[in-house]
């Protein structure tokens, strides 16, 4: 019988990023059941590896006995000492450029704008980044996996790609001359920050 595994997510990006990359394992990844009802944690980690596991352990309440997967994920940009970091999801959010309670897709939207933004007269040599991803597996508030993974690539001063979600349409990938909007999934997967961390987590999991 497959491992079945419960994503703590409703980004619809994510379901189907670990999906792909799970059917190579025979292990089975569904979004946790009834998390749109479930209140949110506060995502008050100062890492990727804290707020992942902060996470993973909460939502690991809801589903006693199962292996309960929850991520990290961001983009660190060196010309602006890291930042968005562990905000990455909520940087137009937190400066009130955007609501909330707006839809995921608008969210990038505005978020993209301003890292843009910020961006303006940087040059392209100071335009390095790294998306980065840590990943924790839990079942009953503890621990049982992480894995990590990151990618480096540069931050273009136009949107590129209509594929992929959050920074992809702007973060460039200097070996395929080509950002993580242009490409495949099956190609994304094997590069991105989330394929990567995926692919060190899943055999400990099939294990």
């Amino acid at each position: 019988m497959p491992l079945r595994l419960y994503a703590a997510t409703t980004n619809t990006g994510k379901l189907r990023d670990f999906r792909t990359a799970a059917q190579a394992y025979s292990i089975v990844i569904k979004p946790l059941p009834g998390l749109k009802t479930i209140p949110a944690p506060n995502e008050d980690g100062d890492s990727f590896a804290a707020n992942a596991a902060l996470k993973a352990i909460y939502y690991s309440r809801f589903a006693p006995g199962t292996l309960v997967l929850a991520d990290d994920s961001g983009l660190e940009v060196d010309a602006l000492n890291g930042a968005p970091g562990v905000h990455s999801a909520r940087f137009a959010i937190d400066e009130g450029l955007v609501a909330s309670s707006a839809s995921s897709h608008e969210i990038d939207l505005v978020n993209n704008e301003l890292l843009l933004k910020r961006m303006a007269g940087i040059a392209s040599t100071r335009r390095t980044a790294r998306y980065r991803c840590v990943l924790v597996a839990v079942r009953d508030g503890v621990v049982c996996h992480q894995a990590e993974g990151a990618v480096e690539g540069l931050i273009l001063e136009a949107a590129r790609g209509t594929g992929g979600f959050g920074y992809d349409p702007l973060f460039y990938l200097p070996k395929l001359k080509k950002t993580m909007a242009e490409i495949n999934l099956e190609t994304k997967l094997t590069l991105s920050h989330r394929g990567r961390a995926f692919a060190a987590l899943l055999p400990l999991l099939a294990a």
